[in-house]
């Protein structure tokens, strides 16, 4: 099965502490069904000075279920679903559902 959302998207979150935020996606994982959201899911993460870090409260991204979140039409920026089409010269693509607009151009 082909990713539907993949890293470098621009993606919106639909339900949790975070909907109608949007973001870039940093990582995908789709054996956990997760995705790390660059400034979404924010936790506090209380960690030990090393040589490498200073030890404090830090803030980090935590991942999100992919069903909270749903991928941001390049037209309007309003969540979309995904589709997929073969091209004449065989490429296989992504398209936003919403608007028809082609996501791997």
């Amino acid at each position: 099965m082909a990713a539907k959302i993949k890293t470098g998207d621009k993606i919106v979150v639909i339900t949790g502490r975070d909907a109608g935020k949007t973001g870039e996606v940093m990582q995908v994982r789709p054996h956990e069904g997760r995705a790390l959201v660059r400034g979404i899911n924010l936790v506090k993460r209380h960690t030990k000075q090393t040589s490498q870090n200073e030890g404090g409260i830090i803030s980090k991204e935590a991942a999100i279920q992919l069903s909270n979140i749903a991928f941001a039409d390049p037209k309007d920026g309003k969540p979309t679903r995904v589709g997929f089409k073969v091209l004449d010269d065989g490429r296989k693509v992504r398209f936003a559902k919403r608007s028809g607009d082609l996501i791997d151009a």
